[in-house]
């Protein structure tokens, strides 16, 4: 039992530690989950991102990509680009006349929502960094029969977080019925997320090094 415990809570604290960080995606399930739009198949498609991506990792794609710096760099452009784009929205929405209610839900089509939640998981750079590098030589460092007991912990700890944080939002419902809080949150995300698109920009003009 101990040698199925200890790469399973491996998996779990690693992944963890990594997921536990205010980033794009993070906020955006956030808001999902204050409006409660969508919130079970966004929750499902970021665990399941990030399972099939740390699982890829073990299995030997993060050395791949790692050989591959250019992709690195197309990612980042592309990921600066569209959490600028989101950033822009979340200031104009925090700028407009009218305050968003927070019952104010429906307004997000299922598929307009899975989109967004795949660009925040699929063109954020750091994603793959952190789930299929990092996470894929921790695995990988593992005996090769657990693991696949280790992608099960770190899965767990992706599905567990996600869910807590869409689902826990509604704890925070009674302080976002005031419309100023709203303009707060989205005034933090813009800013966030500009933050981001400026050090992704960085980073691709920079290069790989």
């Amino acid at each position: 039992m101990t040698h199925i415990l200890l790469p399973l809570t491996t998996g779990f604290l690693l992944s963890g530690a990594l997921i536990i960080a205010i980033g794009a995606q993070n906020l955006f399930v956030l808001r999902q989950g204050l409006r409660r739009e969508h919130v079970g198949a966004i929750v499902l498609f970021c665990g399941t991102a990030d399972a099939l991506l740390i699982a890829a990792g073990v299995a030997g794609v993060g050395a791949f990509l790692a050989a591959l710096p250019q992709l690195a760099t197309l990612l980042a452009l592309g990921g600066a680009g569209f959490l600028g784009w989101y950033g822009v929205q979340a200031l104009r929405r925090m700028a407009a006349p009218e305050a968003m209610a927070v019952r104010a839900a429906g307004e997000t089509t299922l598929a307009r929502a899975l989109m967004a939640t795949a660009g925040f998981t699929l063109l954020n750079p750091h994603v793959y960094l952190d789930t299929v590098l990092l996470m894929g030589a921790a695995g990988s460092a593992q005996p090769e029969a657990v693991r696949p007991v280790f992608v099960a912990g770190a899965a767990l700890a992706s599905f567990a977080w996600f869910a807590a944080l869409g689902y826990g939002a509604r704890l925070l419902r009674p302080f976002f019925a005031r419309p100023a809080a709203w303009r707060v949150l989205d005034a933090g995300v813009g800013l966030v997320m500009l933050t981001l698109a400026a050090s992704l920009v960085l980073r691709a003009l920079n290069g790989p090094g």
